[in-house]
């Protein structure tokens, strides 16, 4: 029998007989190290941090090429670090699945610290400041989901506890991004010492988006006195403060089943699935496949380590752009949002079994193959084409992934301006290109507002992923009748019309009434989906 404590990932044969890969490294001198001269802070404790960033760290370390480990920390869900970071003494079991269904195992020691990023949380928010503090830290990073970074709700209008935020200042912010400045704020007192915020969430341009957020609360904090105007000149000095931005690729689903019952049958204890107060699903295992990419704009004020070395490509912007628009638009993250709202609505639990339905799987290489691919543009370090293919015919269909519809439908009202508003506008922009001719990612759209009625093909009712903007979304449909396409009225208007969901009016490119027009034909009665899917399809 083995467990994750540190204790025992020292006796490394026996981790090694159950086929388990261990760390190549000397863990209490790398602790103490981080302790003295951390150098990697990562926001976002979850699947993706564990299962693909933390890992790149361990391979540096186990090259030698780095002597630190890398800290995390957790602003959203505290249970995180309660439930799966103290207990496991920060360490994690990495289980890659392979489509033949054999499984790959690591363990995972990278990590050194797990802290709550809560200023009411004393102990670790003063860790968190000595950190910051420190002139050795070069890099922190971030995968905290589109939502992490947002100020406003869908109205334009602030947050009530950003107001709050912007009003009080540095001293107990509660947005996350908030609690980010106010770290920052006390390396800025502490020599303006250099740092580079490294987004590695699946958002356009995630780099901008993070500075514009921290900017805005800084430039209040400015207007109300709380701050010196220099702080907000200290995070727009490049050669100070740097935001890179960045494309990250890699499938980190909720818990397997399958995995934990394999893992408890080899003798490892630590097999514990949870589901926190806020509906995240995680173990002391990651489950995860084994493609993984991560584009980094190489801009660090502070120095870096070498991550080529653990397969990280660095470039500049511009490129990083193209990878990222490539990827989060047309050659994955679309055709995931695809399969999340017409798995729901038909009855799927798997992604894997979806991939071998018949409509299905043609819906998602008409998007990427047809709609998508036309726009993009080759970024020149990877090939668009071949992404693509990796994707529908390795990655999509592997059966040993449990990665559900339910789970990628999770905050879709955050994810639909960048995952098909983006190709709309290259068509709208592009000469020779038009819009109105798109007829599959309008019928995706579509497809996610008939998902909003809460009623699957059937008619009956089904729970919908976790959404910021999900009652006020479903408010406007609330006189949509099923079986009753003459219900709809405009009622899908403020929806298709609204820039800060979609990206760009629907309706002034002459999509909406094409979207309305799907959308009716799939409320017309029992198994509308599907048969809307089979005309088209």
């Amino acid at each position: 029998m083995y467990r994750l404590c540190i204790e025992d990932i020292k006796s490394k044969e026996k981790w090694r007989d159950a086929g388990i890969e261990t760390p190549d490294f000397d863990y209490d001198k790398v602790l103490r190290n981080t302790m003295e001269n951390p150098v990697w802070l990562h926001f976002g404790a979850g699947n993706i941090f564990r299962g693909f960033i933390a890992v790149l760290q361990q391979d540096l370390l186990n090259k030698g090429l780095s002597d630190t480990g890398i800290i995390a920390a957790e602003s959203f869900d505290h249970e995180l670090i309660d439930r799966i970071y103290k207990p496991y003494d920060n360490l994690a079991l990495l289980v890659i699945m392979n489509p033949d269904g054999s499984l790959e195992k690591k363990l995972v020691a990278s990590i050194s610290e797990g802290l709550h990023a809560d200023p009411l949380k004393g102990e670790d928010w003063n860790r968190l400041k000595e950190i910051f503090k420190k002139p050795s830290l070069q890099m922190v990073s971030f995968t905290i989901t589109e939502k992490g970074y947002r100020l406003k709700n869908m109205s334009g209008e602030y947050f009530d506890f950003v107001l709050e935020d912007m009003k009080k200042g540095p001293e107990k912010p509660v947005h996350t991004i908030a609690r980010v400045a106010a770290l920052t704020y006390t390396r800025y007192k502490n020599g303006k010492l250099p740092l580079a915020f490294v987004s590695m969430d699946n958002c356009s341009q995630n780099g901008r988006v993070l500075h514009d957020s921290m900017e805005t609360i800084i430039r209040e904090w400015v207007k109300n006195g709380l701050v010196e105007e220099e702080f907000l000149d200290y995070i727009n000095d490049e050669e100070k403060v740097s935001f890179p931005w960045s494309m990250i690729d890699k499938i980190t689903p909720r818990p397997s089943e399958t995995v934990r019952e394999s893992l408890k049958l080899a003798g490892f204890e630590d097999t514990e699935i949870i589901r926190t107060s806020k509906n995240t699903y995680i173990a002391p295992f990651v489950n995860a496949e084994a493609a993984q990419y991560l584009v980094i704009e190489d801009k660090f004020p502070n120095g870096r380590m070498p991550f080529e070395e653990a397969g990280v490509i660095f470039a500049d912007r511009e490129t990083v752009n193209k990878v990222e628009k490539m990827k989060v638009t047309t050659c994955l993250n679309p055709l995931h949002t695809a399969l999340a709202v017409f798995g729901c609505l038909l009855g799927y639990d798997l992604i894997a079994d979806e991939m071998r339905d018949n409509e299905l799987r043609r819906l998602v290489e008409k998007i990427g193959y047809e709609e998508g691919l036309p726009v993009v543009v080759d970024p020149g370090v990877l090939d668009p084409e071949k992404f693509i293919d990796e994707v529908i015919r390795e990655r999509l269909t592997n059966p040993y992934i449990p990665d559900t519809p339910q789970r990628i439908a999770t905050d879709t009202s955050q994810k639909v301006g960048i995952r098909f508003g983006e190709t709309i506008k290259a068509y709208v922009q592009r000469e020779g290109l038009d819009p109105r001719d798109l007829q599959y990612i309008p019928l995706t759209l579509a497809g996610w507002c008939r998902y909003l009625l809460g009623l699957d093909d059937n008619g009956e009712k089904m729970e919908l992923s976790p959404d910021p903007l999900l009652e006020e979304l479903r408010g406007y449909l609330k006189s949509v009748e099923f079986a009753n396409p003459d219900s709809v009225g405009d009622s899908l208007r403020p929806i298709l019309s609204e820039e800060s969901i979609m990206g760009i009016d629907l309706y002034e490119i002459g999509l909406g009434e094409k979207i309305e027009g799907y959308f009716k034909e799939m409320i017309a009665g029992k198994d509308a989906v599907r048969k809307t899917l089979q005309r088209y399809l």
